[in-house]
């Protein structure tokens, strides 16, 4: 079998990925291209992406490709119709991030929630040094557990994070966008009475027409002045435009994203030019790629190729 991987870097070359090669002859790059895609593939038998868009004007010439395996859970790169027309086969993987993410979720939380990035330059300005008060609190905060924490999405990783804010003593509030909810010990809302509620709201829903711009200006004026959002999910949940204006309005209290519009971060996203961090922090996709993660997609993608050999189906999208 020939192998091409599409995207090395996309799991880091921390972590290894010789454990495909019992597979096959493998050819990886480190990144790809649009324009390169296809002369890439022309040979493969099994595709590895993650973000590369794999489609008819990519992968036309592909004639031997049977299967298209993930980095990934999202799949929202590859044409799923053109691959059920050819019979190519396609798989992600389900959870491997799980407890990464959750725990970046609380990260960018507590960081804009307790003042952080205030309180450290505090100390390291030399104020405390000349202080004399053991402590300091002019920049106020509250405890999460007297706050309303709002779950949109409660697939496994929204319903983890509702689990531990739960714990932190959060009165814990879901909202679904749709009438087939998944069942939850967790109330739900209808979203205009779901904004208005939570103090903290965090998103972890796939992006789909129901969900693109959600949280736009109409809904920022709807939230609260001291509220925080998260979005961990996807970037275009989350209209930036309107975002830098909301809190530039004072509409919301902050943000912490580590999901934008579009990744790499552009120069005329105004969220580049929003310098108070003490109320918007943004991470670079990173809440999946703790070391364990990373290591985990590369071994479920072996074991998608080694299922997919034997005849087997094993977290097969189409």
């Amino acid at each position: 079998m020939k192998i091409v991987i599409l995207e090395r870097a996309t799991v880091g070359f921390d972590v290894s990925v010789d454990e495909l090669n019992r597979f096959g002859d493998v050819t990886s790059y480190d990144t790809t291209p649009i324009e390169q895609i296809a002369e890439r593939v022309q040979d493969a038998d099994i595709i590895i992406a993650n973000k590369s868009p794999l489609n008819e004007s990519t992968i036309s010439g592909a004639k031997n490709v049977k299967l298209i395996c993930e980095f990934a859970t999202g799949y929202d790169n590859i044409d799923i119709s053109y691959c059920k027309r050819r019979n190519i086969k396609v798989c992600n993987v389900k959870g491997y991030s799980t407890d990464a993410v959750v725990q970046h979720t609380f990260a960018l939380a507590l960081y804009l929630f307790e003042k952080l990035n205030y309180y450290d330059n505090y100390v390291k300005c030399g104020e405390y040094a000349r202080s004399d008060n053991f402590s300091h609190y002019d920049y106020h905060f509250s405890e999460l557990s007297v706050k309303t924490w709002g779950v949109i999405g409660m697939g496994a990783i929204g319903s983890k994070v509702a689990d531990v804010a739960n714990a932190f003593g959060c009165n814990v509030v879901r909202c679904s966008l749709r009438d087939n909810m998944t069942p939850s010990k967790y109330p739900a809302l209808p979203f205009d009475e779901f904004v208005a509620t939570c103090d903290i709201i965090s998103i972890h829903c796939p992006l789909n027409d129901d969900t693109r711009d959600l949280f736009n200006e109409d809904t920022f004026h709807r939230m609260k002045e001291d509220a925080i959002l998260i979005n961990v999910a996807r970037g275009a949940i989350v209209n930036n435009s309107d975002l830098y204006k909301a809190l530039n309005d004072n509409l919301i209290y902050g943000a912490g994203l580590d999901v934008i519009e579009t990744e790499p971060i552009s120069v005329d996203n105004p969220l580049s030019h929003y310098s108070d961090s003490n109320r918007l922090i943004i991470t670079p996709h990173m809440a999946w790629a703790s070391n364990e993660a990373r290591a985990r997609v590369v071994s479920e993608t072996a074991l998608n190729i080694e299922a997919f050999l034997a005849g087997k189906e094993r977290c097969i999208v189409i």
